[in-house]
């Protein structure tokens, strides 16, 4: 049987109503808009007033879309940086974000945890310009709370704080009072095809990249800040983007905006709750977040050992595709997205079988 739900944290499931959006914005001619058409400006303005909605986003943050989460990286440095950054690292995407500052000639310095493992130390060296969060690091599953960016920036009122939150949103309620600028992409908790990636920031973040360009210091060309800044006042996009993806990514807002945000949130709840005490009950499977508090609810990591195999084997039939375990876990481990395209019946076999499962 071919597997029917992809858990794969990203690509991962395609949201339901994306297939008839698609048709839609071909009826439309979505896809065919000039960047600079009133139409396009239109379409624009609905994803973005929807996901403001959607995520309490304040109205001091602008929302820009680049081509990717990754794209951000080397655009936050750029932009938010002079000299140092600090980042905090439990995975290795934090990781790749703390590279791309040292490989863009910072000073980048980083507090690093085992995988499976979240932050209590909140230290950061004195003078740092942006401290690099991740709200859910997809490597690991390993969660970090507002609780920890309310004391990173209680002990750092100067500097900037920009959080990744890839596959935090939109389950995870990102508190955008104790940070600065965020980013993710489409293709894992939005459901969508992957080509697109969204960064958000307020206007300290505004400031600092003015204030680096005053000084002549490279924040990049077409796709710096300021540049994203000024058209994003008239509803526009630097370069031609990807209007298809901007058209699906306003219109699935606007879904999850009907089934409501808190029922999103307590179903994404209830979904983690089932694989996880199915994991804990298991013989042989256990979660590799061992602090319950430090595990994610939107990227579960099993340890699977020298049963990986197995397990997908017993999985596939079913119709069910788990996502490879990443880097050293990549032999024995699996991880399950949590997203709000799979729904609660998935689960809810999914769980059952890992019951079942010698």
């Amino acid at each position: 049987m071919k597997p029917t739900t992809t858990f794969a944290p990203g690509p991962s499931q395609i949201y339901f109503t994306v297939k008839d959006h698609i048709r839609h914005a071909f009826r439309e001619g979505v896809p065919s808009l000039s960047h600079r058409s009133k139409e396009f400006e239109k379409i624009f303005q609905h994803t973005t007033e929807s996901l403001r909605e959607l995520l309490n986003i304040p109205s001091n943050y602008f929302i820009f879309f680049p081509s990717s989460a990754t794209e951000v990286w080397e655009r936050a440095v750029q932009n938010l940086v002079s000299e140092t950054s600090f980042h905090f690292v439990n995975g290795a995407f934090s990781q790749r974000f703390f590279e791309t500052s040292k490989q863009s000639g910072k000073q980048a310095t980083a507090h690093q945890v085992e995988a499976g493992q979240g932050f209590s130390n909140t230290d950061v060296p004195a003078g740092t310009e942006l401290i690099a969060i991740i709200a859910n690091e997809t490597s690991t599953g390993v969660t970090t709370s507002n609780d920890f960016a309310a004391q990173v920036r209680t002990k750092n009122p100067d500097a900037l704080i920009i959080t990744d939150a890839v596959s935090a949103v939109p389950y995870q309620s990102i508190d955008f009072t104790l940070i600065d600028s965020c980013f993710f992409s489409v293709q894992k908790g939005f459901g969508l095809p992957a080509g697109l990636g969204v960064w958000l920031v307020n206007e300290r973040c505004i400031s600092k990249a003015e204030e680096l360009r005053s000084k002549n210091k490279y924040i990049g060309t077409y796709h710096s800040i300021p540049s994203f800044l000024a058209m994003a006042r008239k509803n526009q996009t630097p370069e031609t983007p990807n209007m298809l993806a901007i058209y699906l990514l306003g219109k699935v807002a606007e879904d999850f905006l009907r089934r409501g945000i808190d029922t999103l949130r307590k179903e994404t709840e209830y979904k983690s709750a089932l694989i996880y005490q199915a994991l804990e009950n298991h013989i042989q499977l256990k979660p590799a977040v061992l602090e319950k508090n430090w595990r994610s609810k939107t990227v579960i990591v099993a340890n699977t050992n020298t049963l990986t195999d197995k397990l997908n084997a017993h999985l596939q039939p079913h119709g069910l595709l788990p996502g490879d375990g990443y880097g050293a876990g990549k032999k024995n481990q699996l991880r399950f997205a949590n997203f709000p395209a799979h729904s609660k019946e998935v689960y809810e076999k999914l769980a059952d079988l890992i019951k079942d499962f010698e």
